[in-house]
């Protein structure tokens, strides 16, 4: 039996929703047991995978981002309280790692995408890896002081291996593999059941909106968007929008990738997860920009190469109406090649487990 670590940000449900896929994809593997090292959405990850296989250790693994009130924008000065509570303690929280992975005789860290880690996996020459389209330490460039960060660059040059996602422009001089988008597998038949549910005549366009579990915008049920002509919209169980032509995802229901995939458009912000899930069932996107924010820019990016999203500033979004023909024009647009990346991603992670002393080319499929 051969034992991983899997470290995941403690940053809303799309660093848990997309380390979920690749879970699932290692326990196909009787050998594997996995000890998943979280705590935001501990609850979650433990309904979704289910398996004697995996454990759980709650530990906070990072502070992500914190938004000012009423808007998709990073609150800057709380983000940097935050993270300096964080590393304070930097040498006493790797003694805590080291003895963690000592005890349970772990053979290989992943992380997606906690810095906390790779200087403990070093250290006990375990091969580690890490997985994302970001490292926090670049997507906290421009927010926090550099010299503050030293802290995160140093263990993010820890790693072993850097598995490059969708959209990702990092540059760790580490062996580099680089992969798509991918998501949770889709259940066509119960796709088909929330479509009936929400629209049963098949007269109406399913939007679904989703701002991210974090996101807290007061002023969100005023919006001109709900009153847009022959839509429905999904929306997720912290959005307190009720009205006749919404529905919610109920609190306890665990793969909201159908929701996604049962949409012909989706709105969101930049977030991996969610716009994975919604490229890898080919529904259309509209992204609201943060400008601020790199690791949404270098998404928009990727998406926009490869013509599978447009983007609207918030200030227009708190104008705006949904144009039926422009949701025409868009899904006549998106045809992504899908590949099942997630299945990829695990067999070279078992490809290293196996054997971390061959070279990094040969891990390829």
């Amino acid at each position: 039996m051969k034992t991983i670590a899997y470290y995941i940000s403690d940053y809303g449900y799309g660093h848990a929703s997309r380390s979920i896929a690749i879970i699932r994809e290692l326990l196909k593997i009787p050998e594997v047991r996995i000890i998943v090292c979280h705590s935001f959405a501990l609850p979650f990850i433990k309904e979704s995978l289910n398996s004697d296989r995996v454990k759980y250790r709650s530990i906070k693994t990072d502070v992500g981002y914190f938004l000012a009130k009423d808007s998709i924008y990073p609150d800057k000065e709380l983000l940097i309280i935050e993270y300096k509570n964080f590393v304070v303690d930097w040498d006493n929280l790797q003694l805590q790692e080291r003895n963690f992975l000592q005890k349970n005789n772990v053979d290989l860290v992943i992380s997606d995408i906690s810095p906390l880690p790779f200087e403990a996996a070093e250290s006990l020459d375990i091969p580690s890896i890490g997985v994302s389209n970001f490292t926090w330490y670049t997507a906290y460039d421009g927010l926090i002081d550099e010299g503050e960060l030293k802290v995160y660059k140093e263990a993010y040059q820890k790693m072993s291996y850097y598995f490059s996602l969708a959209g990702s422009q990092e540059d760790w001089n580490v062996n580099t593999k680089e992969f798509g988008f991918f998501s949770r597998e889709v259940d066509d038949n119960e796709v088909s059941r929330i479509r009936r549910l929400v629209n049963p005549y098949g007269n109406k366009k399913i939007i679904f909106l989703g701002l991210g579990m974090k996101i807290d915008v007061g002023t969100l049920e005023r919006l001109p968007i709900w009153s847009s002509p022959d839509c429905v919209f999904l929306i997720s169980s912290n959005v307190q929008v009720d009205l006749p032509n919404t529905f919610q995802i109920p609190a306890g229901y665990l793969e909201s990738q159908n929701y996604i995939a049962a949409s012909d458009l989706v709105i969101s912000k930049a977030g991996w997860g969610m716009v994975g899930e919604a490229v890898s069932s080919n529904i259309p996107l509209l992204i609201l920009n943060r400008p601020s924010m790199k690791e949404d820019q270098n998404t928009i990016n990727y998406l926009k190469q490869k013509y599978i999203c447009e983007t609207i500033e918030w200030e227009e979004f708190k104008t705006f109406q949904i144009n039926l023909s422009k949701i025409y024009k868009m899904k006549k647009a998106t045809n992504y090649l899908l590949i099942n990346q997630a299945e990829e991603i695990a067999a070279n992670i078992l490809n290293i487990l196996q054997d971390s002393r061959r070279s990094f080319i040969k891990y390829s499929i």
